[in-house]
């Protein structure tokens, strides 16, 4: 099975799992992590598209993210 590019970089999962306490991360954590988050942003982006649209706009704005992750 091919392995997929992560957009958002293992140095950054690393950072994000030590900032909550972690002291060390494998590589397969920082893979899933990244996998689980590209997920969930996608969603959020998809649903922050509809209330742009639903008000008119091409342009997401924060107020579109912040009711899409309510």
């Amino acid at each position: 099975m091919a392995q997929r590019k992560a957009i958002i970089s293992a140095s950054a999962m690393e950072k994000l799992l030590k900032k909550a306490g972690a002291q060390r991360v494998s590589d397969d954590a920082k893979e899933k992590l990244a996998e689980y988050l590209e997920e969930q942003v996608i969603k959020i982006g998809e649903k922050s598209l509809r209330f742009a649209q639903h008000a008119g706009r091409k342009t997401i704005k924060a107020v579109d993210i912040k009711e899409a992750v309510k």
